[in-house]
């Protein structure tokens, strides 16, 4: 089954995933979805023998059909190597299992219940590496099966872990260049020290006086400036994302969460067909929408957790049906998901709103023009499966310390948060619960210790 892509903001002529993947975004501004969700074609009990590598291959040939399995395989090798400081990519902890206390498993929620998926093992330490390791082979098979000649800018905004790895990712990649623009002020130390000493020579990094929402807002409005995109296209170039705007982003997340399944049946946690539930700490909503649509395509997965920060506008969405950017944004110590503005819940907007791009087109021109929208009755239905849950800054670091005092295991604040939501989520004794762990601790150290070690700063 061919699976093409339209935009979720107009009824346009449908194009190829590798088409899709090179234009990163709509003219129109939308983002694109597939015309139908594929299913699963593998039985559930057999991901428990399956590497990393096969299960992607399994996953991503069902959204990207165009490429041809040498294509697509040969994309995976490539990505998924040693790079990555562990053969398994991303492995499936208990605290317990990873902590340097081994034996003290938590019994609240944060220990037997609650596996910790670490997606934090490539190169920039971050869950950003599981999608950015394989984009720049997506995005030049994709250019050489449509015939592209211009070289492609990526252009990418980033609240702190999307950028170095993107920079990583595309660093003298040949036809390609990259720029990346960041809150001067908005992210951690070492997040800003990893961008600003990338030496690939085809890299830009731009520090913006504002918030990821402005670095977005950008590099969006230079996605639909007309007159550029021609000027651009007369000097040979083209622009594309590496924002998970990008399809190419976004179906590579899948894999991970289907893989996590696997771990769990081969660790004889579940049995094929047990239902499991997620909680992932988000502000794009890329990774969470990555989940969803691991169980639209047959992975059963029963509650979604969208974990928010003291940025709680998603939190505020599933309880209101209102999404409404219009409040102060709040630096924190978890710089990833302070997003006032997440680009991917378009997708799941047109989806609720039954694939209307009309309607979903509305909704977004509301949001730009009175900060805020409210989806239908009918459409919060849609979201049964959706639960918000937030941390505040002192529940993160009160998060951070408990975990590490009874299991020896050390959480990045963006964990935290998520291990704090599904700590206090209620179902913990009785579902099992994979928690995506999306940075290493050591990328923010002065909050990791602090919280620890209250005196130790």
């Amino acid at each position: 089954m061919d699976i093409m892509y339209r935009s979720t903001r107009s009824n346009g002529a449908a194009i190829t995933a590798s088409q899709a993947i090179l234009k990163g975004l709509s003219e129109d501004g939308g983002l694109f979805v597939p015309e139908k969700m594929p299913r699963f074609e593998v039985p559930l009990d057999k991901l428990a023998s399956m590497s990393y590598q096969e299960t992607a291959y399994e996953v991503m040939r069902l959204f990207l059909t165009d490429f041809t399995e040498e294509e697509l395989k040969a994309c995976i090798a490539g990505a998924y190597d040693k790079k990555f400081d562990t053969e398994v990519i991303a492995p499936l902890v208990t605290a317990a299992e990873a902590g340097t206390c081994a034996g003290k498993a938590a019994t609240d929620g944060t220990g037997e219940c609650a596996q910790y998926l670490e997606l934090f093992h490539g190169k920039t330490i971050a869950f950003k590496d599981m999608a950015l390791s394989i984009l720049p082979y997506l995005m030049t098979t994709a250019a050489k099966k449509n015939g592209v000649k211009n070289e492609i800018v990526i252009l990418t905004a980033t609240s702190g872990d999307t950028g170095k790895a993107a920079l990583a990712g595309f660093a003298d990649v040949p036809g390609t260049s990259i720029i990346v623009f960041y809150p001067k002020d908005g992210v951690s130390p070492i997040q800003e020290k990893q961008m600003v000493t990338e030496p690939g020579k085809n890299t830009k990094v731009v520090g913006v006086n504002g918030n990821f929402d402005d670095c977005q807002t950008g590099v969006k409005k230079l996605f639909g400036d007309e007159e550029l995109k021609k000027r651009m296209a007369d000097k040979g170039y083209q622009f594309s994302s590496a924002n998970s705007i990008n399809i190419g982003r976004l179906v590579p997340q899948i894999v991970y969460y289907v893989y996590a399944y696997g771990q769990l049946l081969k660790k004889g946690e579940i049995k094929a067909g047990e239902t499991i539930d997620v909680v992932v700490p988000t502000g794009n909503f890329g990774n969470i929408l990555a989940a969803y649509y691991a169980k639209q395509i047959g992975l059963p997965i029963g509650t979604f957790f969208c974990a928010s920060n003291e940025n709680k506008v998603l939190f505020d969405f599933f309880g209101s049906g209102t999404y409404d950017r219009k409040r102060e944004f709040v630096l924190t110590s978890s710089p990833s998901m302070d997003i006032l503005i997440s680009s991917n819940l378009e997708r799941l907007i047109f989806k609720i709103a039954g694939n209307d791009a009309e309607k979903t087109a509305s909704f977004m021109k509301q949001l730009t023009g009175e900060g805020e929208y409210t989806i239908t009755e009918e459409m919060r239905k849609e979201l049964d499966g959706f639960v918000g849950g937030f941390a505040s800054e002192e529940q993160t670091a009160q998060e951070i310390r408990t975990v590490y005092e009874k299991t020896g295991y050390v959480l990045d604040p963006h964990t935290a948060v998520a291990s704090y939501v599904c700590r206090t989520k209620g179902k913990a004794d009785r579902v099992k619960t994979v928690v995506a762990s999306t940075a290493s601790p050591y990328k923010f150290t002065r909050s990791v210790m602090t919280a620890i070690d209250s005196d130790a700063y």
